[in-house]
This record gives structure tokens, sequence and C-alpha cells, in this order.
């Protein structure tokens, strides 16, 4: 079916729910792909046209009958098109992502947050460790440090170190560490995971590392594909890094200090790589998997097992 003109749209629809209906409808048509943020169509409409119009995602619902403006129309009407012409994720057009309830902003040099790691910290990691206890935390592979950010947040008196081998990352994570004015706590290290930390040891490690197969990266549709390679793809079983982060983990964690790692739809071949290391899997009230822990302890216990570099 072919869209009316654009024209027409702009003189038939007038509310934010009708053009919250109509972007939906457009996007289904489409055939996009849901899954930086929002699950769906309707709710990736809502979330471009509350933000195209400087509205709050949790806007109540009497003004949805608002009428927008022309030019707030026209505004709407061009994301709708970009996001459908452009197959990038959302965040990507309005530069901004949520996180463990907070805002960041995200372009096309760090992967759109959405990890369930964000349950974790707005639990402050308990009840696997004692979060009074905390006072150093290491985020590997930070991207645009999201998690060293939400961390900070939970763990006011910890310091975070957050890492990434990508420049370009780090540059997002510093405008983002500006804007949550958590430049004294949250320490950008340019490092290939634990190379620049010397012998540094944490309470907690946490990192949402790469972790998808070569072949499965290449079967992802096409928002995916707007993201950088370096963040998600991890060699032919997606344990490239999850390995490297293992392996030298107990060199870098405090005596009852936990590692937890995301490691996605690689977590069965973790788990076929390692079958003797007791990996605890843990489950989130929000939805998601693929997330395990480790304590120091079985670290140290089964650090044979990694290998050496």
């Amino acid at each position: 079916m072919t869209p009316p003109p654009k024209a027409e749209v702009l003189d038939t629809l007038v509310t934010i729910r009708d053009y919250v209906r109509w972007g939906a409808s457009r996007f289904n048509e489409a055939g996009l792909f849901f899954g930086h943020g929002t699950a769906n169509a309707l709710d990736e409409a809502a979330a471009l046209v509350l933000h195209a119009v400087h509205q709050p995602h949790d806007l109540a619902p009497i003004y949805l009958a608002s009428a927008l403006t022309l030019p707030e129309r026209r505004m709407v009407v061009e994301l709708i098109e970009r996001r459908i012409a452009e197959r990038k994720p959302l965040a990507y057009l309005t530069h901004e992502a949520w996180f463990a309830g907070l805002p960041f902003y995200v372009d096309e040099r760090v992967l759109v947050p959405r990890s369930p790691i964000a349950e974790l910290i707005e639990n402050r990691f308990a009840p696997w460790i004692d979060p009074e206890q905390v006072r150093d935390i290491l985020d590997l592979c930070t991207g645009g440090g999201c998690i060293a950010i939400a961390c900070a947040y939970a763990f006011p008196d910890a310091v975070v170190q957050a890492v990434d081998v990508s420049a370009d990352a780090l540059s997002v994570a510093a405008e983002n560490l500006r804007r949550h004015q958590v430049e004294d706590r949250v320490l950008l290290v340019e490092s290939d995971l634990y190379a620049h930390l010397g012998s540094s040891r944490y309470d907690v490690i946490v990192s949402n590392p790469p972790y998808v197969n070569r072949r499965e990266w290449e079967e992802l549709p096409a928002e995916y594909h707007a993201e950088p390679r370096l963040g998600l793809e991890a060699g032919d079983d997606g344990l490239q890094c999850v390995r490297r982060i293992l392996r030298n983990a107990g060199s870098h964690l405090r005596t009852g200090g936990v590692l937890f790692v995301e490691v996605g739809s690689s977590a069965a071949a973790l788990v076929e790589a390692y079958p003797t290391v007791p990996f605890t899997w843990l489950d989130f009230e929000r939805g998601g998997e693929g997330v395990f822990l480790l304590t120091a302890e079985q670290v140290n216990a089964t650090g044979a097992l990694f290998g050496a570099e």
C-alpha cells in the first residue's frame, strides 16, 4: 500500500494520538525490527512522537488528544520517514536512550543500551554482594558509559572505572559523564580489557561485552548492523571477549568480590566450553537472560580452566 502524500498527512492528522497511530501503522507496513528500547511498533511510534514534541515518555493519557503545531507535525513525520528509510535504531535519530531509569546520549559510535544488568544495578547487586561494602567497581566494555554511570548513582561512595578499547565510544561516555556530573567518580580508561589497569582490584566487575557469534551477526536485522560491529560480534562462537574476561578476572577481584557478565545468546556455548564452571544464571523480573555471576572464590578455584594469555 502506498502511503498518503506528506501534505495530506499534515492536513488530516492533528493530535499526538493521531501521529502515534499513524507511525505505528507505517512501521508495521515497512516491517521494521524493534529491540533497541521498545518491543513493538506502537511503543516505538509513541517514543518517537513524544521525543519530537519534547514530552516525557510517561505523559498522562489525557494529553494524547493535544493538537500538534504544524512545525511539530513536520518534525514527527520527518523522524518517522527517517526511521523507515534508514533502518537505524530510533535512539540514533533522537540521540537519547534510557537505562536504569536514566537518560543517556547515544550515537552510532556506541551500542544502544538495553541490558538486563540495569535491574541488577537498581537492586545494588543484592543479594549477591553487600552494597555497603562496595568501594571499587569496574565496568568492562563500557561503550557509552551507561552501566558505569548507573553504578555511580547506585553506589555514591564508590569509585567506578569504565574501560573500553574504543576511543570513539569513550568520547560518548565522556559526554554522558558531563551530563550526569559524575566525572569525579567515574574514571574512563582506554584499554583492551584489563591491559592498562595494572594490579587494581575491585569489589564488583560488571560487563556487557560483545557476545554475538559471527554467523548470528551476519543474519541480524538491519537495525543491528547500524550499531558498531566491535560492540556486538565476538568470533565464531561469540566467546572471544568473554574468555579473556574470565581468564584474568581472578587477578582483579578482591576477596568477596563478584563478577557479573552478560553473554546473551552465547550462554549455551559458554556452558559447553566450561561445563565444570559453577556459573550462576540470573533471573530478571522485567525480562532478559544470559547473565551469569561468579564469585572471586569460584573464579580463583576454576581459573586454570580459562587458560593463560
